[in-house]
């Protein structure tokens, strides 16, 4: 009785050791982008990096006004998805940029979208180059200027008449990513502090 136990135990562990590894090779490569990386390889599966979300909060200033809201932001393939909510004085906003154009707020995507939201916001928001600068790493589509840090990471970029500075990086899920950044353009800035990364999700 005792052989039979021990052989439907045997039986049981190798199905659930089976059943683990085909979980595992179904699930998506992890891109990691560890601390020690050099600014190439980090430049090169950033902007390669095609599915990630974020979620922080961001503090802007234009002129004399400001405002401050939750960011959340999902980037899948060639869409982005950005969701500012809070106390902006301005109502939610709910941001998708694909390659048919910019839709807010579920609306058709059409070329006047751009200076409606510049009027809402009260400038003119990058937002297909943020997709690049919130994950550290110059848009791949402009010149830019980078000055690097000790850990090899881009400390200021300079890019489309936006200067971009990373207070600081944190390590999230083993991937050095910036937690705290700056982008001003004469009297706009912007303060975005990153509360969680996910690079795969």
């Amino acid at each position: 009785m005792r052989a039979i136990d021990n052989r439907i135990r045997g039986a049981f562990i190798a199905a659930l050791l089976m059943l683990l590894a085909a979980c595992a090779s179904t699930r998506p490569p992890v891109l990691a982008v560890p601390a020690g990386m050099s600014w190439d390889q980090r430049v090169e599966r950033l902007q390669e990096q095609s599915s990630w979300t974020l979620a922080g909060r961001a503090a802007v200033a234009v002129g004399s006004q400001g405002w401050q809201a939750n960011l959340n932001w999902q980037q899948r393939s060639l869409e982005s998805d950005l969701h500012l909510s809070g106390p902006l004085g301005i109502g939610a906003q709910i941001l998708k940029l694909t390659p048919a154009g910019l839709s807010i707020n579920g609306a058709p995507a059409d070329g006047a979208a751009l200076a409606q939201l510049e009027d809402k916001l009260g400038f003119d928001l990058p937002i297909s180059r943020l997709r690049y600068w919130l994950l550290g790493v110059p848009d791949p589509a402009a010149p830019d200027e980078v000055v690097r840090d000790s850990q090899d990471c881009a400390q200021q970029l300079t890019q489309d008449g936006w200067s971009i500075a990373y207070e600081r990086y944190a390590v999230d899920d083993g991937n050095l990513l910036p937690a705290r950044l700056v982008l001003t353009r004469d009297d706009v800035r912007v303060r975005i502090i990153v509360d969680h990364w996910n690079l795969n999700p």
